[in-house]
């Protein structure tokens, strides 16, 4: 049965919704295949999360106290970490055309206070760049990488298709974790959601290069800060346009830790989990809530720990 259409039911504020005829599944998976690496756990291949290494996808917000922070340097390595953090969802270019300059400093110093010794940044707005050894060097050894927040089509910009896109991936495959916050968050799906350059609350991009994300979890669409910006329902769209994906919007200080096909909740607020595969009783918006605590497995479409909140239309 295929559900209707729910939009947001806020009235005081609209979601422009742009839908590009252009975008194709094979379009939108192209940047997971460019890199998927070939080992597994256990012999079985993940049909979501990557089949070795680990993700942290965090719905942005300020992440003291929720532990989030200290779960990734921990998944890194811990005092043997070596954390590669990208500020580049930041900006690329000033107005004028000139390059923003990013100071190691700055981006690094929340890291380094949290005990992180062998930190660096990794940024450039020029892709001929991002596809040179000498630029992606950095993550041969890189036992995780942290994008920051900001607009993630320039994070697609600077990297996609390149050597250093390719590096993301090997992160992985060598069983490291890539971890990121709102914008961060958005990169590490399949479709990319908000990667319109005309503003972030058209949720599909027109531009064609500005729809694949980075595939780190395949058949996902991801949204982030859906609890302080009301954005409950603004995947519903996207996944009525693409009824393979899977939806998840993540609320501020919350992240979803993902190990092959399951993925566990940390943090203090909630996550949205937007499935067309399956029938909503009627007066019911067409997603589940999860807390904090719960998990979720992506292959089953199923609540694996933990109690499924369907929220009523009001």
């Amino acid at each position: 049965m295929t559900r209707p259409r729910r939009f947001c039911s806020t009235p005081f504020r609209v979601i422009r919704i742009v839908v590009a005829m252009t975008i194709t599944a094979p379009t939108m998976f192209a940047a997971s295949a460019q890199a998927r690496p070939t080992t597994v756990r256990d012999g079985v291949v993940p049909e979501y999360g990557p089949p070795s290494g680990s993700l942290v996808i965090v719905g942005g917000g300020n992440l003291a106290g929720t532990g989030i922070s200290e779960k990734f340097i921990a998944m890194a390595g811990g005092a043997n970490a070596r954390i590669v953090v990208v500020p580049t969802a930041g900006g690329n270019r000033k107005p004028d055309g000139s390059p923003i300059p990013y100071v190691d400093s700055i981006v690094l110093a929340s890291w380094r206070k949290l005990g992180v010794t062998n930190v660096r940044m990794l940024h450039t707005a020029d892709p001929k760049v991002a596809d040179t050894e000498e630029f992606a060097k950095v993550l041969r050894d890189a036992t995780g990488v942290w994008f920051n927040g900001g607009r993630q089509w320039n994070i697609v910009d600077s990297y996609a298709g390149t050597r250093t896109f390719r590096e993301f991936h090997n992160v992985l495959a060598r069983g490291g974790v890539i971890g990121g916050s709102s914008a961060g968050a958005s990169i590490q799906g399949a479709y990319l959601v908000r990667g319109a350059m005309s503003g972030a609350d058209i949720m599909m991009a027109p531009e064609p290069e500005h729809q694949n994300a980075f595939g780190f979890l395949r058949r996902s669409a991801i949204d982030q800060h859906i609890n302080t910006r009301n954005r409950w329902d603004d995947l519903d769209p996207v996944i009525t346009r693409f009824p393979t994906l899977l939806g998840i919007g993540l609320s501020e200080g919350t992240a979803i830790i993902v190990h092959g096909d399951r993925f566990d909740i940390i943090g203090k607020a909630q996550v949205a989990i937007h499935d067309n595969t399956t029938t909503y009783a009627a007066g019911a918006k067409p997603y589940i809530l999860l807390n904090a605590g719960d998990a979720y497995d992506m292959h089953g479409r199923k609540v694996v720990l933990g109690t499924a909140i369907v929220p009523p239309v009001k």
